[in-house]
């Protein structure tokens, strides 16, 4: 029993455009079943025509806490970068209208390693990620933002600037039109007075 559960297990989610796989071992400490991963021993991320991608459990983690908010963000209207300068990886758009995405090794001398995708190509390493992040089989805490709303700010960043400026500039213009108009049409001549002795008809009974 104790040889079966130790077994090595592999875990493989495919897509169009990239194929990822997670090897482990079931944490046989926490009661773990035979055929689940609760230990990651690595895991490799093959792209289409692309080098591939490895690394320890840190890096398939990290992958997971910036990408996925990345792309809620990116549905919502809102591109900005996730992960910061240390932590193993890195997404943010570039000036091309794609996606930047950078693992950082944690062995000196190392160069981090850049990854341009497009959106399709982005599109597919969420689903592979949330369909590890959903695999029953994976035994493993995840540390996952869960989504939360857009902040104020945000929001205010999705409409382009020229938008956000349209109203009040509408209203400043509106404003200006009516105090120029009210400058050039002269006000109405004030009623003549009553004649006295229209005055003193009026006060007869």
């Amino acid at each position: 029993m104790l040889q079966s559960a130790l077994m090595k297990q592999t875990l493989r989610h495919d897509q169009l455009s990239c194929r990822l796989q997670v090897d482990g071992f079931p944490d046989v400490s926490a009661g773990q079943a035979p055929g689940t991963v609760g230990i990651i021993t690595g895991w490799r991320l093959e792209w289409m025509g692309r080098p591939e991608l490895e690394g320890e459990r840190e890096h398939l983690l990290a992958l997971m806490e910036v990408v996925l908010p990345y792309a809620r963000h990116l549905i919502s209207g809102v591109g900005r970068r996730f992960g910061s300068e240390d932590q193993p990886v890195q997404i943010e758009p570039d000036s091309a209208g794609g996606h930047r995405l950078e693992l950082r090794s944690r062995q000196a001398g190392n160069p981090s390693l850049v990854v341009e995708l497009d959106d399709a190509e982005l599109a597919d390493l969420v689903r592979v990620l949330d369909s590890l992040r959903l695999d029953p089989r994976l035994q493993l805490q995840l540390t996952v933002p869960q989504p939360v709303p857009l902040r104020q700010r945000e929001l205010a960043e999705r409409l382009p600037l020229q938008r956000r400026l349209a109203a009040p500039v509408a209203g400043l213009a509106a404003l200006a039109a009516a105090a120029a108009v009210a400058l050039i049409v002269p006000p109405p001549p004030p009623a003549p007075a009553p004649t006295a002795p229209a005055a003193a008809a009026a006060g007869k009974p």
